[in-house]
């Protein structure tokens, strides 16, 4: 799988609640960060929590500015990421 993203790509996490399993936490959803660094590839949690044995999916880790996910903070948190969950930024 080619990896859309690279580092310094800024991004936004999906925001969709969906039904089932997911590896998004829900206070990264909806939420723009900066690629850090390519992190592998691997199945994805989601496909493989309903039974699926899936290829390969790129993940990223993804700088977000902690004010930005939790109303404060002056410090970074960087999330692994599958690039699944992941969208261009404007």
């Amino acid at each position: 799988m080619a990896d859309r993203f690279a580092p310094g790509d800024r991004v936004r996490t999906r925001a969709a609640d969906p039904d089932g399993h997911t590896r998004l936490p829900r206070y990264a959803r909806g939420a723009v960060g900066t690629v850090v660094e390519r992190a592998g590839a691997h199945p994805l949690a989601d496909e493989r929590a309903r039974g699926g044995a899936p290829d390969p999916h790129a993940v990223h880790h993804v700088r977000f500015a902690a004010a930005d996910l939790f109303g404060a903070g002056d410090h970074d948190v960087v999330v692994e990421l599958w690039e699944d969950y992941l969208e261009e930024a404007p």
